[in-house]
């Protein structure tokens, strides 16, 4: 009994601090992303608010999809306070770069930026190990439109992810496509 009392008391210590950590409206809005390309950014954005709503489907599609261990981004996204853009753009980064996404957490942390200037993730991947290409920008892309599918959520495609992915129906006969290859 005496056990219990200590876990409730431990647990009512910690809510307040897992509440502040929560991806809320407000963070979301005053959430501002610079990677460099404006349809990303608009994508992150969006993904903050995605995962206002689902956190823990957030949670699971980076792990899964970045190869991510989930405690380690449930750390930041819910410990840590990141916000959920900005975990999904380091994991996939990482992911399309072929680093971990520790190096590309810890390459945010260290970099600090000009002074009145705000962190930017443009100026952080061009001080991370590997040169940003066009390949590693279209891979991160390909994810973003990716996860919005896997969670059922519309994503406006510009003209070159048009040609390159098709429409919403040409994306799911592709992925049953290439799950009937991978079950054969």
């Amino acid at each position: 009994m005496k056990r219990l009392r200590l876990l409730l008391v431990a647990l009512l210590l910690w809510l307040p601090l897992l509440a502040a950590a929560q991806q809320t409206p407000e963070k979301s809005q005053a959430y501002q992303v610079h990677t460099g390309d404006a349809w990303v950014d608009d994508q992150l954005q969006d993904i903050n608010h995605y995962a206002e709503r689902y956190p823990e489907s957030f949670l699971d599609e980076v792990a899964r999809y970045a190869s991510v261990p989930r405690d380690y981004i449930a750390a930041l996204f819910y410990t840590h306070g990141w916000q959920a853009g900005d975990i999904y753009f380091a994991c996939f980064w990482a992911k399309a770069t072929e680093r971990s996404c520790r190096d590309a957490v810890q390459a945010w942390s260290r970099f600090v930026p000009d002074e009145g200037e705000d962190k930017r993730w443009a100026d952080v991947v061009t001080n991370m190990p590997v040169t940003p290409s066009n390949t590693h920008w279209r891979t991160l892309r390909h994810a973003i439109v990716a996860s919005h599918d896997h969670w059922d959520r519309p994503v406006t495609l510009d003209a070159t992810l048009k040609r390159q992915l098709g429409d919403r129906a040409q994306r799911d006969k592709a992925a049953a496509d290439a799950e009937t290859k991978r079950a054969r």
